[in-house]
């Protein structure tokens, strides 16, 4: 059986509920209540006529009290029976015999039930008989039925009670299966957008190290470079090296499931593609607003973005004009990415919610899981809201370290 069934599998034990100090209270006053109205008729005959009676009537109530009180829930059948036997001697153990078939009826087991409510039917007639006074009149068959009833309206309490928690405990198991499986989800967005981040610096790693080992091994082959050469070829070695291992950084930590996930793919996107991306975007009917403001006086391209950068920024972009389409596909969106090398680049994107939608806020999905989890690998914060006059909000900072950029190529890539 799966941990999931087994979710939905309520037993009685597990729909107890834990009893505060009010929940014994307040169940000890109605006991003593109950057993009370029961003894009242009795209780001055026995003090004038057998006094050792009154004594052991009401020991006899006391300790099915605290018989009722310790063991009803471990030991119910054999609580409910004893304290039924009870009843045929002392009229005080009535209050805990009720008490007692009200716990046992809580199971809601028939084979339990119907016995038990046999006996105490008997018991309640059987100690009519003994317990009843001179003074008290003959029973009756109203008596009889009178009995019957009680002990029917004693059992339906109960067992209404018993359905009550066992519904209870029903909808909270659903509720932590759902939020189980919400996680199971929640990992799994994570666990795919780490692998596509891994499969993407596969790529930009393959390119920076074969580059790095084109001018190692020209280095190694030609014999006719002037000092200047070597030199300039070294330091582009020497920065590509630096490069890889800064973007190998990046992604180290990042977890792989299956055996294809470092297999080469299709040349991955970058920040150069984001204009595309727009251009596809509008193609298929959305209207969007876009404005760049790179570098010191908002004059870099978007081509200037490191490449790791890049990709994170184009991922930002793509999953926020998704999320648009899917919830508000008729409203404009309005995407702005600024930001220079030193203070990081930041990306905000918005639209109104569609009105079809009664002004509901878009679900966050999987989709922005998945892209908090890219942000958050490359240093930086996701927020995404919505505003009190109905516009979704996604904005995104990333880090953008100032670094100074490759040598300039030497004689060496042009021979």
């Amino acid at each position: 059986m799966t941990d999931a069934t087994s979710l939905y599998l309520v037993r009685p034990a597990d729909y107890q509920p834990t009893l505060t100090w009010w929940g014994h209270t307040w169940r000890i006053i109605g006991v003593v209540a109950v057993s009370a109205l029961g003894w009242a008729p009795r209780v001055a005959y026995q003090w004038s006529e057998h006094r050792w009676w009154f004594a052991v009537d009401l020991a006899l109530g006391v300790l099915a009290l605290a018989m009722v009180m310790r063991y009803r829930r471990t030991h119910p059948v054999l609580v409910a029976t004893i304290t039924n036997l009870m009843t045929v001697v002392s009229t005080t153990a009535g209050g805990p015999a009720v008490l007692a078939l009200v716990s046992l009826s809580t199971r809601r087991r028939w084979k339990e039930i119907v016995p038990q409510t046999l006996l105490t039917i008997t018991c309640m007639l059987a100690g009519e008989h003994v317990l009843r006074a001179p003074d008290e009149a003959e029973l009756t068959v109203v008596d009889g039925a009178l009995f019957v009833l009680i002990a029917a309206l004693v059992v339906a309490w109960g067992m209404y009670i018993g359905s009550r928690r066992e519904l209870l405990a029903s909808w909270r198991a659903r509720a932590l299966l759902s939020e189980a499986e919400q996680a199971a989800h929640v990992r799994e967005a994570q666990s795919a957008e780490r692998a596509r981040i891994a499969r993407e610096m596969h790529d930009v790693l393959a390119h920076r190290i074969s580059a790095a080992s084109m001018y190692a091994g020209a280095l190694a082959f030609r014999d006719d470079l002037s000092p200047e050469e070597v030199k300039a070829t070294a330091q582009t070695i020497q920065q590509t090296s630096h490069q890889a291992l800064t973007e190998l950084r990046e992604v180290l930590g990042v977890l792989r499931d299956g055996p294809g996930d470092a297999d080469p793919e299709r040349p991955q996107a970058t920040a150069a593609h984001v204009r595309e991306l727009i251009e596809e975007n509008r193609r298929t009917g959305m209207r969007i607003d876009v404005h760049w403001s790179l570098g010191v006086n908002g004059d870099l391209d978007v081509d200037a973005l490191p490449a790791v950068l890049g990709r994170t920024v184009y991922r930002c972009v793509q999953e926020s004009l998704t999320n648009a389409r899917k919830h508000a596909p008729a409203s404009r969106v309005r995407v702005s990415v600024s930001g220079e090398p030193g203070r990081g680049v930041d990306i905000h994107v918005e639209n109104p919610l569609s009105l079809a939608a009664g002004q509901t806020p878009p679900e966050s999905g999987f989709g922005l899981v998945g892209l908090a989890e890219r942000v958050a690998l490359a240093g930086g914060r996701q927020v995404h809201r919505t505003t009190g006059g109905g516009t979704f909000v996604l904005a995104v900072w990333l880090p953008w370290q100032k670094q100074t950029g490759l040598a300039e190529e030497s004689g060496l890539a042009d021979e």
